[in-house]
């Protein structure tokens, strides 16, 4: 790269943008008002959802192949099945406490892995693990109060498609574009 392609780069306008499947209603909206309930601070500004490419930052020219490499991730996905039960713990390595997933983990590690490949290719601090957040760097009494009061928690849904979501300034993230599977459910 010479000194002009990098001062290209550089002035590059960039985007921070996340794939995640989307919790749909009445789950979704249900888990937002816990995490609101709880004290988050994030509880409004972040859909409830399960991450697949955490929070990247691109360039906005690159923004045109990441949606073409999704519409054809999409395109040759299948529906499956979650069910959410129960509460899980990152503590002491992250402070998170999530509702975890008994069905679909293998759905989800697959769509991951094909989603986070060509353009989003990147290698992750940690191993993927599919989980819905629903308490994040709050006091630890607070954690301990939503391990305990989200324990039974259990809903059930069929995942259809994806989405990418986008960080405003504002800090609240907004769907972009939703990608519905184009492939029947078993195909």
């Amino acid at each position: 790269m010479n000194a002009w392609d990098s001062r290209d780069v550089a002035a590059e306008p960039s985007r921070t943008i996340g794939v995640a499947i989307p919790i749909p209603d009445p789950y979704g909206a249900q888990l937002q008002r816990m995490r609101g309930a709880l004290g988050d601070p994030l509880a409004h500004a972040i859909p409830t959802h399960i991450t697949l490419v955490p929070p990247t930052e691109v360039g906005t020219a690159e923004l045109r192949v990441i949606e073409d490499h999704l519409r054809e991730v999409a395109g040759t996905e299948h529906p499956f099945g979650i069910r959410l039960r129960g509460t899980a713990t990152f503590r002491p390595v992250s402070p998170v406490v999530f509702i975890a997933l008994a069905e679909g983990i293998g759905g989800c590690e697959r769509l991951q892995s094909r989603v986070m490949s060509g353009p989003l290719a990147a290698e992750l601090p940690f191993p993927y693990h599919p989980h819905v957040t629903v308490a994040h760097h709050l006091p630890e009494e607070v954690m301990d109060r939503a391990f305990k009061d989200l324990a039974g928690y259990e809903a059930a849904f069929e995942v259809r498609g994806f989405s990418l979501y986008e960080h405003g300034a504002d800090g609240v993230w907004r769907p972009r574009r939703h990608f519905a599977f184009a492939a029947p459910a078993g195909g």
